[in-house]
């Protein structure tokens, strides 16, 4: 596909998406789950993973330059190392199993992993020390991780999930969103080489990329004066909210 075959339905598609992606990298969480559909929509289901990748970068980008001094690379760090597990192994899966019903599967996981946060937020109700260690866990951390490099692999999916972990570990407003931009410009420039083995990058599509990544990067500068008018009691409920709607939208 070259950027001249395009026609103007994609254009609008990928200028929208992009600019969805950037708000979304920049703080305003789900957005970036939007610009999925339409990425997919205008280049079919496989083909964008590739083409959405590099346009995912430069929102990462700007989302780690805004949020430079806010990030807690500890967590970024436990979460790596299963993270790249599961990115071989969604690697090993990406010709395998149609993204469409491995994204159901993601969606049922989500669910069930929001329920279960809600659940021990009731056990902990009244305790006076709300700190809650399952979060914490090698166990957690490791199966999260893991699920995380699996969905990325496939189809750029792993912003739920990834929201799942940073909110259990009950991070602020910034802190989350920093420490979100530097997973994810982590992972995702880790995942090139694995997209270009698969066939789904190449230099005509990096060019594509480029060219949306641009609209990106305005969303990614937006998207910070848009998070400081939101309070962090509003903010935490539509991250969680949001996480519900992905995950249903998964399902459809």
């Amino acid at each position: 596909m070259a950027i001249t075959d395009l026609t103007l339905t994609q254009w609008l598609l990928g200028i929208t998406g992009a600019i969805l992606m950037g708000l979304g990298k920049g703080g305003l969480p789900g957005l970036g789950n939007l610009s999925i559909w339409f990425y997919a929509a205008a280049f079919g289901a496989k083909p964008s993973v590739g083409i959405l990748l590099i346009v995912l970068i430069f929102g990462d980008a700007v989302a780690t330059f805004a949020y430079r001094k806010h990030a807690d690379f500890r967590l970024v760090w436990k979460l790596m190392p299963p993270s790249i597990v599961g990115v071989f192994i969604g690697f090993f899966l990406f010709d395998r199993i149609p993204a469409d019903i491995f994204g159901r599967v993601i969606g049922i996981m989500l669910l069930l992993m929001t329920g279960l946060h809600f659940f021990r937020q009731w056990l902990l109700r009244n305790k006076t020390n709300d700190h809650d260690p399952i979060p914490h866990k090698g166990w957690f951390i490791g199966s999260t991780g893991v699920l995380a490099g699996i969905a990325t692999m496939l189809a750029n999916a792993a912003g739920p999930i990834a929201s799942f972990y940073l909110m259990a570990m009950r991070l602020p407003k910034l802190a989350f969103i920093g420490t979100a931009a530097w997973f994810f410009l982590l992972i995702n420039v880790f995942k090139i080489p694995f997209q270009a083995a698969a066939n789904n990058l190449d230099l005509s599509t990096l060019k594509i990329s480029a060219c949306f990544g641009a609209f990106a990067v305005i969303g990614g500068l937006i998207a910070p004066r848009i998070v400081k008018l939101i309070p962090q009691k509003y903010y935490s409920a539509i991250v969680w909210t949001l996480i519900i709607v992905a995950a249903l939208s998964m399902l459809v």
